[in-house]
């Protein structure tokens, strides 16, 4: 049977990782999805909002390991929309933070489908947020940096170079397999006891956290065993929610 609806292409944010931190218009697109192509960091529970009949693909990219390569989901977007009609692509946190999100998007344009956005709540500022960690605090620092850690080649971002010279609290994410490398940038800079931190699993049941500094954040990351999907902050700021979650040991390790 022929597809009577203009395809059509909603790129959503789904948060951080709760699944009650995604916005009202996200739910709204996903209630009238004809299909979702959803990615390993959106929850799973948010696909209970679709209706009966929408059909779900998992398209999940982490850190290195694609079930489907990026051009592949592109194409995959255009053709169900073309065959179905509305379809949601569910990404986590924000697509346009690191995301692929503009690309997706404006492939689908390019190839004629009508084009929606819907934010997401970025983990970069939620789950610092989440364990009391501000990214700005006045007297302490004028910005704040959102970093990646691992570019397109799988290098190191040079930037980060940039950021451990500035007095800026730094978000780095997709890190962790980078930590030793970024923690070395920021000591050369002079910053060996600036407060550092490694979230896992930000906004989830499972989330663990260690505080510490960048001189001992490697070994507390190894000693908790700290994978990803996760997120690095490095700055002053970070010591504000140390001073906070010290009464929650059960997720958090605070350096001695």
């Amino acid at each position: 049977m022929k597809n009577l609806k203009a395809p059509k292409l909603t790129l959503v944010g789904a948060g951080p990782g709760d699944p009650d931190l995604i916005t009202l218009k996200g739910i709204k697109a996903l209630k009238v999805a004809d299909v979702v192509l959803y990615d390993a960091l959106a929850n799973e529970e948010l696909l209970d909002f679709c209706s009966h009949g929408t059909k779900k693909i998992f398209v999940g990219k982490r850190a290195g390991l694609h079930h489907y390569q990026q051009h592949v989901i592109n194409q995959m977007i255009v053709d169900h929309a073309m065959q179905y009609g509305h379809v949601v692509r569910l990404k986590g946190g924000d697509p346009y933070v690191f995301g692929r999100g503009h690309e997706e998007l404006e492939y689908a344009e390019k190839h004629g489908l009508l084009v929606d956005l819907v934010p997401g709540v970025t983990s970069a500022i939620s789950v610092p947020a989440l364990n009391q960690i501000p990214l700005t605090r006045r007297g302490i620092n004028e910005s704040f940096w959102v970093l990646t850690g691992t570019t397109k080649s799988g290098q190191l971002s040079s930037d980060i170079q940039h950021a451990a010279k500035s007095s800026a609290t730094s978000v780095i994410l997709m890190g962790v397999k980078k930590l030793p490398e970024i923690l070395a940038i920021y000591s050369k800079s002079g910053k060996t006891e600036t407060p550092a931190a490694i979230i896992q699993n930000g906004s989830r049941p499972e989330e663990k956290i260690v505080i510490g500094n960048v001189s001992n954040l490697e070994e507390l990351a190894l000693k908790n065993n700290i994978g990803s999907p996760a997120i690095i902050v490095i700055g002053e700021t970070v010591a504000l929610g140390k001073e906070k979650l010290n009464s929650t040991l059960d997720k958090i390790v605070l350096s001695k």
